[in-house]
């Protein structure tokens, strides 16, 4: 099992960025693919996720209207277009897989082992 996530950079303030995860190694249909991020001196932040099986998107409050979460499910690859990035963007992005969208949505807090997959981040430096 592999969650790869690419895309991380740095950008201006009101720049764009969008993350890649690849997924490989187990039936990616099956699964929720979500994104959390983790800035430094701060608590982890889920940002999004997908239902790959019907293509349902969730988001944070904080984030809707400029993050947007898509998939490519004949390529496994889950794709988050991050817009009008903000400095308080800046962070570690994780991509993460899971049969439960409960660890995604309910607020709760899930340790990266509950998850079926915790992938290696990708750094998002928003600064000028």
């Amino acid at each position: 099992v592999q969650l790869q996530a690419s895309g991380g950079g740095l950008v201006q303030p009101g720049g764009s960025l969008r993350l890649s995860c690849a997924a490989s190694g187990f039936t990616f249909d099956d699964y929720n693919i979500g994104w959390f991020r983790q800035a430094p001196g701060k608590e982890r932040e889920w940002v999004s996720c997908i239902s790959t099986s019907d293509g349902t998107t969730y988001y944070a409050d904080s984030l809707k209207g400029r993050f947007t979460i898509s998939s490519d499910n004949a390529r496994n690859i889950v794709y988050l277009q991050m817009n009008s990035l903000k400095p308080e963007d800046t962070a570690v992005y994780y991509c993460t897989s899971d049969r439960s969208l409960r660890k995604y949505i309910s607020g709760t807090y899930y340790f990266p082992n509950e998850f079926h997959y915790w992938g290696q981040g990708t750094k998002v430096t928003v600064s000028s």
